[in-house]
C-alpha cells in the first residue's frame, strides 16, 4: 500500500513508518526538521528509514501549499497519516500562532490534498489535551470536550471540525486519534521522561508539576503504533444509528470517527518517577512546583471504542515501558 506520512521524522511518525516499511509498504515521509526540540535526534530517526528502499523523504512544511500539491500529485497516496504538527502544552502559550499555522493551516492543506487526490482514508493525530476542563474519568469520546485549556488543545479540536466538514462535503473518510501520553525509544527530548532520565543520570534536579499529584495514561509507543495500524485498516464509515437529536460526539452520519489511544491504566506520576529510579538504579533529586496554565491534572482514556471495533488492547505496562526507554537512552547516547 502507497501510504504518505507528515511528520514522518517524529517519534510517533518514525515509529509507525518504520513498521509499515516492515509489512513492506511504500512510505513517503514528509517533515520539515524544525528545531523545537534538538534536530540531531531527528535526523538520526531518519537515517533508520532511508535503510527502506520503499522509503522516500521530503524536507517540507505543511505550509508550503505548492510543495504539498507536488507530492500529493506525483505519488497519488491510497492512505494519508497526519502526524505533523507544533506539540507541547506549555509552548503553546508562549507562541500560539506557531500552532495556528502548523495545527489549523498545516492541517487545511492535507485535507484539501486528500480530497483533490481521491485518497481513500485520512488518519490524524488528536490529542487527549482536548479533553481540557472534563473531570469525569475515564475520558470518554462519547462525552462532549469543548473546553480546552490551551491553544495547542484548541487546535487540534479544530483539526477534529475541520475533518468533519470534509467528510461530509467531499465523502472524505476521515478518522481521528487521541492520543494519552506517548513514550518510549526515539522519543521526544521534550518530554518528561527525556529530561527525567537526563537530569537524574547527571545528578541533576528534576522539575515535578502539581506537586507530583499528576496521574497520566502512560501509552508505550509499539502500543499507539498497533492502534494507528488498526485504524488505518479500517476506514472510517457512517454510523446509521446517529441521531442529530442526541449527537455521539464520536462519530457521525458521514465517515468520520474519533478514537481515544490510551493505555487505559492511569499512572500516578510520582510511580513513574519511581519505575524510572529503578531502572537506572539512581534515586532524582525533586524540584516541586505548582500546576502550570494549561495543563490537564490528570488523564485517563476510555479504549472501549477501539476495543470493540478493531479488538485494540495495550499491552506493555510502564515498568516494562520505562526500563525499555532506559535501554535504548544510554544505548543511544553512549553511557
Amino acid at each position: 500500500m502507497k501510504i504518505l506520512v507528515t511528520g514522518s521524522a517524529g517519534f510517533i511518525g518514525f515509529s509507525l513508518c518504520k513498521r509499515l516499511l516492515d509489512k513492506g509498504d511504500i512510505i513517503i515521509g514528509i517533515d520539515n526538521h524544525n528545531d523545537y526540540y534538538d534536530p540531531k535526534i531527528k535526523d538520526s530517526r531518519l537515517e533508520q528509514l532511508k535503510k527502506y528502499p520503499n522509503y522516500k523523504h521530503y524536507r517540507l512544511d505543511l505550509n508550503d501549499q505548492k510543495g504539498l500539491e507536488k507530492i500529493f500529485y506525483e505519488y497519488k497516496p491510497l492512505k494519508v497519516v497526519n502526524l505533523a504538527a507544533q506539540a507541547g502544552v506549555r509552548y503553546s502559550m508562549e507562541n500560539p500562532l506557531a500552532y495556528i499555522n502548523s495545527n489549523v493551516v498545516g492541517f487545511a492543506h492535507i485535507l484539501e490534498n486528500c480530497r483533490h487526490n481521491n485518497v481513500e482514508h485520512l488518519v490524524y493525530a488528536s490529542t487527549s489535551s482536548i479533553y481540557g476542563a472534563n473531570t469525569k474519568m475515564p475520558f470518554s469520546e462519547h462525552d462532549s470536550a469543548n473546553h480546552p485549556l490551551s491553544v495547542y488543545a484548541a487546535s487540534k479540536k479544530s483539526n477534529e471540525l475541520m475533518a468533519h466538514s470534509y467528510s461530509n462535503l467531499y465523502k472524505l473518510p476521515t478518522t481521528g486519534l487521541r492520543f494519552f501520553t506517548v513514550y518510549g525509544p526515539w522519543g521526544r527530548p521534550d518530554m518528561a521522561l527525556f529530561k527525567f532520565t537526563k537530569n537524574i543520570l547527571e545528578e541533576k534536579s528534576i522539575d515535578v508539576f502539581n506537586h507530583g499529584k499528576h496521574t497520566r495514561d502512560f501509552t508505550y509507543i509499539d502500543d499507539i503504533v498497533e492502534g494507528i495500524i488498526k485504524t488505518i485498516d479500517n476506514t472510517a464509515t457512517t454510523n446509521s444509528d446517529w441521531n442529530s437529536k442526541q449527537p455521539d460526539p464520536a462519530t457521525s452520519n458521514v465517515p468520520w470517527r474519533i478514537y481515544n489511544i490510551g493505555n487505559n491504566k492511569p499512572v500516578h506520576l510520582m510511580d513513574y518517577i519511581d519505575a524510572l529510579e529503578k531502572s537506572l538504579g539512581k534515586k532524582a533529586k525533586i524540584n516541586y512546583l505548582p500546576l502550570q496554565p494549561g495543563d490537564v491534572p490528570d488523564t485517563y482514556a476510555s479504549t472501549d471504542n477501539l476495543n470493540k471495533k478493531f479488538n485494540y488492547k495495550p499491552t506493555t505496562s510502564v515498568i516494562d515501558g520505562v526500563s525499555k526507554f532506559v535501554k535504548w537512552y544510554k544505548n543511544y547516547y553512549k553511557i
